[in-house]
């Protein structure tokens, strides 16, 4: 006998169409997507997807890039670390040339 209850998710709309693991893939994009994401202006968890790629605060209405499905990618964390590294390396080179 079958339980009432249901598991299927965001992804149950497919049915027994497109495989197992590409259903998977788009509930967990789809989770991602909707789950809390904090402004980087404000700080607050009211971030929300208005179009793909674009992200809009809800309580300052800060309005910036991120990614198709999260504000920030991976790749994006990776190049604002890297953007600060190299400033930081500017400023310890101007101290040394001041020295």
């Amino acid at each position: 006998m079958s339980s009432n209850s249901s598991r299927t998710g965001s992804a149950g709309r497919f049915g027994a169409r497109y495989g197992r693991v590409a259903r998977k893939r788009v509930a967990e994009i789809e989770a991602d997507t909707r789950a809390d994401h904090e402004c980087p202006e404000c700080g607050q968890d009211r971030v929300v997807r208005t179009d793909t790629g674009i992200w809009a605060c809800e309580a300052c209405d800060h309005t910036f890039t991120g990614g198709a499905y999260r504000p920030e990618t991976p790749a994006g964390k990776t190049v604002r670390r890297s953007i600060r590294a190299a400033l930081a390396e500017d400023e310890d080179d101007e101290v040394d040339i001041e020295a």
